[in-house]
């Protein structure tokens, strides 16, 4: 009997047909493409600046950028970046946002932080404004170099 049932099954060919299989295995190629794609996304900063806003990214001026860096009880880094951005453009703008970039000894990135300087909390600039911006981070790897993160705009929205 057991020798009858192991050669119906060679008989009747795989539990799961080859075409269900070609599916799943494309299907997980598919989600697979997608993750990197998003990984490659978020590793760049996100979508790039228009060309509007290209064009407009000289009229916004950041200035008197200062960081103060602080342990707390829990011996973790807290840091703060503070300074004004400056419209000197002729256009309104209602979001400015950036990345601020730490590096480590050898100017390896080791962390991308995004952040709004302008935006719904803040109000928009209208030209000629001036803000103040506070940007706190808390989250910073032992191995940062404890020097000044380099600042991108990577957004600019106008009203």
């Amino acid at each position: 009997m057991l020798e009858q049932e192991k050669q119906l099954r060679k008989a009747s060919g795989p539990a799961v047909p080859l075409p269900v299989i070609g599916i799943v295995l494309l299907l997980a190629a598919a989600a697979g493409g997608y993750l990197y794609w998003q990984s490659l996304q978020s590793a760049s900063g996100g979508p790039a600046l228009t060309e509007e806003a290209l064009a407009y990214l000289p009229s916004l001026n950041l200035s008197g950028v200062e960081m103060q860096a602080k342990e707390d009880f829990l011996e973790q880094t807290l840091v703060t970046i503070t300074g004004k951005i400056i419209n000197n453009g002729n256009r309104t703008v209602s979001t400015v946002e950036v990345n601020c970039v730490f590096r480590e000894i050898n100017g390896i990135e080791i962390l991308r932080e995004h952040a709004t300087l302008v935006g719904r909390r803040t109000g928009s600039m209208m030209p000629g404004d001036t803000k103040d911006f506070r940007l706190a981070f808390d989250a910073i790897p032992r191995e940062w170099n404890q020097a000044m993160p380099n600042l991108f705009i990577t957004q600019i929205q106008f009203e």
